[in-house]
């Protein structure tokens, strides 16, 4: 009766804090972690409720008695369970507890509420700080011994067939080599296998073909584009800044760009990590290494008049924090902001001593060339620069700007003294990152990028006193056109969004309740005590954060990382909650596998190439996808992988896969955002109205990696596939199933123009025999031949619809305008309705 009370006392309060393992079975825990969350409000109610500690469940923090032992009908706790008041009762969401339920509670309290001896786990060491699995260090665990020795094709396997075997499961067979082929091509670098390419592996006879296969994939220039996407969520990388205004980020790009060359060149992910929080602290650090930074430019940006600039940076920098904490350490650091965290062991404090390491980390944008426009740049520079000083001159404007600087930097000093100055300053604050050391600094202390921005400025924005003179407005209007009009002739060079150190350091303080409005105590940068301490070393702060996250003995980074590698090759983690390896995280299903493969990309050097190849050559990943009924109620969600996961693919490589059956894919790598085809009005959603100038060259047949993302309207087919909305570093993406889906792939601009271009490429390659026409098009869309009685019934389709398109010339024009040479316009129009068909089945959309 004890187990039993205290398992449903866990699973109805929620309790604001509980050690789980410390005397419930593990079976218990997924029940409890479900139901914690939805009792959150309840918890805050009874703050301090430890059912692991007796002292503490019994008093709670909450008015009255939670708990009075030998007395049900006076604890606090049985009225809650018993109320039939919605919003009172516990549990508030759910099922109610059954009346034998609450029965079993009363009676244990009547019995005198006793707790067991062993109360909790044993307390961790001085040098442990906490006993959760996560925080221990990864040891390297020998591969197990397992009986069915033919099965494994490396280590992986076996640690993957010893549960298998210790459960009676046998593993699925392997997949077919069509289902594979198109498995591989789509996990490591997100496009489809061409037919031939399909036919070639399957005639290689070679006992390593598959090996082989595999090390062309990561090969492929399009491996890194297709790992990217994962780090782009993590990320939260956009086009734009969000909140209302939600200005275009022009260079965005230039950071994706790099993030694609480092994946490609197998870049060690420490090194990889070491860039991207600290680059340009580096010693000589290269253009490339301070570009990496943009890591930390990718939040949100809030860019709306009035917004005060302490509050925008202290929000900014939190967001830093939280997404490393999420995406390196996979905790919700973030939990911290206000109160010590509830669950892990992370306190306030500490969590502003990881906000220290970024408190003096500010913007800069930088020129970063892409190969092929510095040369053109420079040269056509000079003149530029030459032309531009001219006008400014001729026009007396270096005067006037100092003028009109000295007012902004009195007003920004002053506010409230000269109102008409005040909104000059809030506009120029809202637009510019760091803007009042922008206008205040001197010329040496800027760029010649830098300098010329705020002189742009004040040409676009003269001022109270100028406006009024309208001679000299009209002047100063004139010399803005006459610079952008020599500027147009000056060849574009890529920039990129950087960090950099403040010249002067700032001191960070907790942030009591969370408030940046009330600054408690000072802290230095420092690291959470549960995890290895940071080796002090005389290098900048930031930088050091950085090779703490990829030390040698933190355990969390490589655990957390291969964890997300896995995920991407079976739908899930070992962990299933990728950002959040704390207490209310999920156990690993095969944690000596995770420590493992954790060990493993440390030996590696840290090559992600080398892990994933060890995941895709293993006899686990080759396994069939298809539904084990004997597993069915046994193992519902595949822990055991006993078979592969069948998974919808995610939303830009849908897009990808419908341009590349086509022929229309333009497989340029790397480059700006592009703005392909998309309903009408979508961009007018947003408050901001932005344009949308949809792409009319080769451009608007770019992957889906490299679509323009607006915050605040984003491209609707990457919504409703399921991408993140990028305020967030996103860990793991949902994968849901809505009739909007099959609309999009229907009559979305994208697909309906693919449909087209599908069927006359089978129109070309196949000739007019209607067999081979179907052969073709079901593999470019497929990758295999029909079966008898899928041909039998796709055959019936097209006599249908060539009756239609017979019976109705319009509707036959409006669905192939693109007729080639000697084509019947109703039988290319019937063929293109083929397309549209295929590209929504399930077997389109989803990979085995």
């Amino acid at each position: 009766m004890l187990r039993n009370a205290l398992i449903l006392l866990a699973v109805l309060v929620g309790a604001a804090s509980i050690a789980v393992g410390a005397e419930f079975d593990t079976d218990v825990e997924p029940i409890f972690h479900q139901r914690c969350y939805a009792c959150h409000g309840a918890a805050q109610q009874m703050s301090g409720l430890r059912l692991d500690q007796r002292e503490k469940a019994l008093t709670g923090g909450y008015s009255g008695a939670v708990i009075v032992p030998g007395d049900g009908a006076s604890s606090k706790l049985v009225e809650r369970i018993s109320s039939e008041k919605e919003g009172f009762r516990m549990p508030p969401v759910g099922e109610r507890l059954s009346a034998a339920e609450i029965a079993a509670v009363r009676a244990w309290i009547d019995a005198g509420a006793q707790w067991p001896e062993r109360q909790a786990a044993a307390a961790p060491t001085a040098e442990q700080k906490s006993s959760h699995w996560s925080f221990q260090p990864v040891n390297r665990p020998d591969p197990p011994a397992v009986r069915g020795e033919s099965w494994p094709r490396n280590p992986i396997d076996r640690f993957i067939l010893a549960k298998l075997e210790a459960e009676g499961v046998e593993p699925s067979p392997e997949a077919y080599r069509t289902t594979l082929a198109r498995r591989l091509y789509a996990d490591l670098i997100g496009l489809p296998p061409s037919p031939e390419q399909i036919d070639r592996f399957l005639v290689d006879q070679r006992p390593d073909a598959y090996e082989r296969l595999v090390d062309e994939l990561l090969r492929s220039p399009h491996y890194g584009e297709k790992q990217a996407i994962e780090w782009l969520d993590l990320a939260r990388y956009a086009d734009s800044d969000g909140y209302e205004r939600d200005p275009v980020r022009p260079y965005a790009w230039r950071w994706r760009d790099w993030v694609i060359d480092a994946v490609n060149r197998d870049v060690g992910f420490d090194r990889f990590t070491i860039e991207q929080i600290a680059g340009d602290l580096l010693p000589r650090a290269t253009v490339e290494q301070r570009v990496a930074t943009g890591f930390l430019r990718n939040g949100i940006k809030n860019r709306e008049a009035g917004v005060k600039n302490a509050e925008k940076r202290f929000d900014e920098t939190l967001d830093r924090v939280n997404t490393v904490g999420a995406t390196w350490l996979g905790l919700t650091v973030g939990c911290a902001q206000c109160h010590d965290h509830k669950f892990d062991p992370i306190s306030q404090r500490e969590l502003y001593q990881l906000f220290a390491f970024f408190g003096n980390a500010v913007e800069r944008d930088i020129e970063a060339p892409r190969p092929g426009e510095i040369g053109p740049y420079l040269r056509a520079l000079p003149a530029y620069r030459a032309e531009r000083e001219s006008i400014l001159a001729e026009n007396g404007v270096p005067a006037l700007f100092e003028q009109w600087r000295g007012k902004m930097i009195a007003a920004m000093e002053k506010p409230g003294v000269n109102t008409d100055w005040d909104f000059n300053v809030t506009e120029f604050r809202a637009a510019n990152d760091r803007s009042d050391w922008l206008i205040s600094s001197d010329e040496a202390e800027l760029t010649r990028a830098e300098r010329d921005k705020r002189i742009d400025w004040f040409l676009s924005r003269i001022g109270p006193e100028f406006s009024k003179q309208s001679s000299l407005a009209e002047r100063l209007r004139c010399a803005r056109e006459q610079i952008a009009e020599v500027r147009g002739d000056l060849p574009a060079i890529a920039r990129a969004n950087t960090m950099v150190e403040r010249a002067k350091p700032v001191e960070t303080h907790i942030a009591l309740r969370g408030d940046y409005r009330a600054p408690g105590t000072a802290v230095e940068p420092g690291t959470p005590a549960a995890l290895p301490p940071l080796n002090p070393a005389d290098k900048p702060a930031r930088l050091q954060l950085a090779e703490w996250l990829v030390a040698d003995d933190n355990p969390l980074t490589p655990r957390v990382t291969v964890n997300r590698m896995w995920q991407e090759y079976f739908g899930k983690g070992l962990v299933t909650t990728p950002a959040d390896f704390g207490i209310q995280g999920a156990m690993p299903s095969h944690p000596a596998l995770l420590d493992w493969l954790a060990s493993e990309l440390v030996r590696s050097g840290w090559s992600r190439k080398e892990v994933h190849r060890l995941i895709v050559t293993s006899a686990a990943y080759r396994q069939a996808s298809a539904m084990r009924p004997d597993l069915a109620e046994r193992d519902p969600e595949n822990r055991l992988l006993a078979r592969q996961n069948r998974l919808r693919l995610k939303a830009e490589l849908i897009r990808d896969y419908a341009l590349a059956a086509s022929g229309l894919l333009y497989p340029k790598i790397g480059g700006p955002s592009v703005r392909p085809p998309q309903p009408k009005g979508v961009a007018e959603l947003g408050y901001s109205k932005k344009e949308w100038r949809e792409e009319t060259g080769r451009e608007r047949y770019r992957r889906g990696l490299y679509v323009h993302f607006q915050r605040t309207a984003p491209y609707p087919m990457l919504v409703s596939f399921d991408a993140p909305g990028t305020q967030v570093a996103t860990a793991l993406r949902e994968r849901s199933n809505t009739p909007l889906q099959a609309l999009n792939l229907l009559n979305d601009p994208v697909f309906v123009e693919a449909a087209q271009a599908l069927a006359v490429r089978v129109f070309a390659e196949a000739g007019s025999d209607p067999a081979a026409r179907l052969d073709r098009i079901f593999r470019l869309c497929l990758g295999r031949q029909p079966s008898p009685e899928e041909r039998s019934k796709l055959e019936s389709y097209l006599l249908r619809q060539r009756a239609i398109f017979d019976q109705d010339s319009a509707a036959a024009q409006a669905t192939a305008p693109h007729l080639p040479a000697r084509a019947d316009q109703a039988d290319l129009a019937t063929w293109t309705g083929l397309g549209r068909a295929l590209m929504n089945l399930d077997g389109f959309i989803v990979r085995e």
